[in-house]
């Protein structure tokens, strides 16, 4: 690959050129006057992706134990306990295995749409059991939450509401079956996560095919996940940024990891799969632009953590 080539598309890429924005809308209205909602993400396809990922994960994964772990310390920081709760999609497993008393949970509701990654949960749950927790468990969708309103205490969410289509109706749901001094907790990827793999497969796109399509999901920036609280009703909306670089031997090991997160690309309007040719030029321009001394390339993750109380007198 022409070094010139690279040096035009980094310059571009990492000025935020080609990077694909993600729009968030609860509904909008057809030609006929029809509400539907946007349609990015194929559901369908992610819960296969995450019925797959519930066979290919580690029993411990220290990227999904760190943003786990941070989300849990949260709980400390509240005077209040959280009886009924529930979690949702995303590293629930994780979650579950951490919780480690905290909170004051007794009754634990874990939901996600892969039955399989339900089964992992519940298989775990017998190894290693959550003691005076009683824990239940559901397959179902964070977009039509089959919760009774102002039900729970606590709704906790780790890397799962990212992938859903209407990001502000699942906050919503989330709110409303939230009782009066409930809390919502809760991490989603941010828009820098895999800034590097983005910007590699751009210029590996533009080169060999002469064009590019989306090859990674749109994540929420900065600006947007204050506002989204604020859209979902919350009220004194606040957000922290945490950001992890992990490094890998090589790109190939860092798809092996999206794939066991069940974060591959779940896009409505995805591309064809990458030709081996391109996949290959991927590869070569991540390790000629990122690669360290000792051969190894990072990833960045971004996540963007919400700790909202229903009500804000409850706020600590």
């Amino acid at each position: 690959m022409r070094t010139s080539s690279i040096k035009f598309w980094q310059r571009r890429l990492l000025a935020g050129g080609g990077i694909w924005k993600r729009l968030y809308s609860t509904e909008i209205a057809d030609d006929a006057g029809q509400s539907s909602k946007v349609k990015i993400f194929d559901r369908h396809l992610k819960r296969k992706q995450r019925d797959r990922a519930a066979w290919l994960m580690q029993p411990k994964d220290s990227l999904v134990d760190a943003v786990a772990e941070n989300l849990l310390d949260r709980l400390e920081d509240c005077k209040r306990t959280f009886p009924t709760t529930l979690c949702m999609g995303g590293s629930l497993e994780a979650v579950r295995r951490l919780l480690r008393g905290r909170g004051g949970i007794e009754k634990l509701i874990m939901m996600d749409t892969s039955n399989d990654m339900v089964k992992l949960c519940k298989n775990a749950e017998m190894r290693m059991p959550n003691e005076n927790i009683e824990t239940s468990y559901v397959v179902g969708d964070e977009e039509f939450l089959p919760i009774k309103e102002s039900s729970l205490d606590l709704v906790i969410s780790c890397l799962g509401l990212h992938w859903t289509n209407d990001l502000p109706g699942a906050m919503i749901q989330a709110r409303l079956a939230l009782k009066p001094d409930g809390l919502f907790l809760a991490a989603i990827l941010g828009g820098d996560t895999l800034k590097e793999l983005r910007i590699a497969c751009t210029v590996a796109q533009m080169e060999r095919e002469g064009g590019i399509s989306p090859r990674l999901s749109p994540l929420a920036q900065v600006r947007d996940a204050g506002n989204l609280l604020t859209r979902a009703g919350f009220m004194l909306p606040g957000v922290d940024v945490d950001e992890y670089t992990v490094r890998y031997k090589n790109p190939l090991e860092l798809i092996e990891h999206l794939r066991a997160m069940g974060e591959s690309n779940a896009l409505i309007h995805r591309g064809k799969i990458l030709n081996r040719e391109t996949a290959l030029a991927t590869a070569a321009v991540y390790e000629s632009m990122f690669a360290a001394e000792d051969g190894t390339v990072p990833a960045t993750f971004q996540f963007f953590n919400w700790r909202q109380f229903q009500s804000p007198s409850e706020l600590q």
